[in-house]
Order: structure tokens, then C-alpha cells, then sequence
């Protein structure tokens, strides 16, 4: 499976960016897909993740209530809605796909996310 992740960018904080997360192929319905994220000096952190279904969704505590992730299955593809964003969430932001609840097998190459204070 291969994973096409785009929508980052420059952002001034409490700016809003989307990133769109595209997979090759419909995977069996046990996986889920999600963003982790690595800021520079620091260790790739889990954001957020969808079940394969939509049904369920997890946040870290950082991005509750803030960022908000959704699927389109019909193509395969992943969004995250990023709002009140700031200068904490300047980050490579990289989309997965894996074995729900934790979707860590397949990676898409990262986007950079920079948010200006």
C-alpha cells in the first residue's frame, strides 16, 4: 500500500490547515489510518486515527478538540482538519495505515507543517 499525503504549508497561529492523506488501495477492514507527527528534535508522536469503517476515532490530548479527522471511503482518503493552530504544532506530519486501533504498518512520506507565532 502506498500513501500520499499533501496539504501542508505556512501558517500564522490560530490559522486552520488541511492535509489529505490518500491510500492506493482499499485494506482489509480491520486497519485504520492516522497522523503522527515529528517535530525537530523530538520523537514521532501519535495525532490522531479513523478506523478503516469511520466509526471510531481517537485524538492525543495535544489535538482534542482542535484537530478533527475524517475518511472518504469511497477514495481512500484521510483528512485532517487542523484549527486554532500553534507555533507547538510546527511538525512533519505523516499519515499511516496499519491494524486498528494503532495504524503504524505502512507510512506516507511527510508534510511540513509550520505554524508562525
Amino acid at each position: 500500500v502506498q500513501l500520499q499525503a499533501s496539504g501542508g504549508g505556512l501558517v500564522q497561529a490560530g490559522g486552520s490547515l488541511r492535509l489529505s492523506c490518500a491510500a492506493s488501495r482499499r485494506t482489509s477492514s480491520n486497519n485504520g489510518m492516522g497522523w503522527f507527527r515529528q517535530a525537530p528534535g523530538k520523537e514521532r508522536e501519535f495525532v490522531a486515527g479513523i478506523s478503516w469503517s469511520g466509526a471510531s476515532t481517537t485524538y492525543s490530548d495535544s489535538v482534542k478538540e482542535r484537530f478533527t479527522i475524517s475518511r472518504d471511503s469511497a477514495n481512500n482518503t484521510i483528512y485532517l482538519e487542523m484549527g486554532s493552530l500553534q507555533p507547538e504544532d510546527t511538525a512533519v506530519y505523516y499519515c499511516a495505515l496499519g491494524m486498528w486501533p494503532v495504524p503504524k504498518r505502512y507510512w506516507g512520506q511527510g508534510t511540513q507543517v509550520t505554524v508562525s507565532s
